[in-house]
């Protein structure tokens, strides 16, 4: 459950907010290719850290412009079995350049060995220092919104500020019920805010509204 709390038992934000997003992907965007990637996709994708160091090059679809995930969540079919789940998600196609740039993803395509092979090749424990320290340099309080967690959670609360609909966000987020993916309508804040000023027809004051 702990997974699904937009905030700690202090009261503690467990994601990131718009401004706090901007400012950690022009953070990233300062660092050497495999950081900047690394971050790039957590910020694109919503997806968890483990889930991010088993994207291979065979999973990038450069043309179709999305990238295929498979959720490490537990799944079961309808005999109870365990059953492996993928799930696509659109990115921008000026990440994918750079993705493909940084890693050669094209050209290891071509090759069945290296289009198996983790991107990063990296451990979860240092993907999670790499993106701690980048959100410290980029000024993020370090605290319960400093971890590689907030920005799955960032995804999901600016898919739904964004009019997102939950059940493509579902999707998006490998949830296996609706519910689940709920949360993340419970936007409070400025978030709250944005929202509030698309019902009343108010869309682009959202920052006066905040001030």
């Amino acid at each position: 459950m702990s997974d699904m709390r937009l905030y700690d038992p202090a009261g503690n934000r467990l994601y990131l907010n718009a401004e706090e997003r901007a400012t950690f992907l022009a953070g990233a965007r300062r660092q050497p290719a495999r950081d900047r990637t690394l971050c790039e996709t957590l910020h694109f994708t919503g997806c968890r850290p483990s889930e991010l160091l088993e994207i291979t090059p065979a999973r990038v679809d450069l043309s179709g412009g999305a990238i295929a995930i498979r959720s490490l969540k537990k799944r079961k079919d309808a005999s109870g079995a365990a059953r492996i789940v993928f799930r696509t998600l659109p990115v921008p196609p000026d990440y994918l350049d750079t993705l493909n740039t940084a890693h050669g993803i094209r050209e290891a395509q071509k090759s069945r060995k290296k289009a198996a092979q983790s991107i990063w090749g990296i451990s979860r424990v240092w993907a999670w220092k790499i993106v701690k320290r980048i959100m410290i340099e980029a000024g993020i309080p370090d605290g319960p919104q400093c971890s590689p967690k907030v920005l799955r959670h960032g995804f999901g609360i600016n898919a739904a500020v964004n009019g997102v609909p939950l059940n493509m966000l579902q999707k998006w987020m490998g949830h296996a019920q609706l519910s689940t993916t709920a949360i993340y309508a419970d936007a409070t804040g400025k978030e709250e805010q944005n929202i509030a000023a698309r019902m009343w027809g108010l869309g682009g004051i959202a920052d006066r509204l905040a001030g």
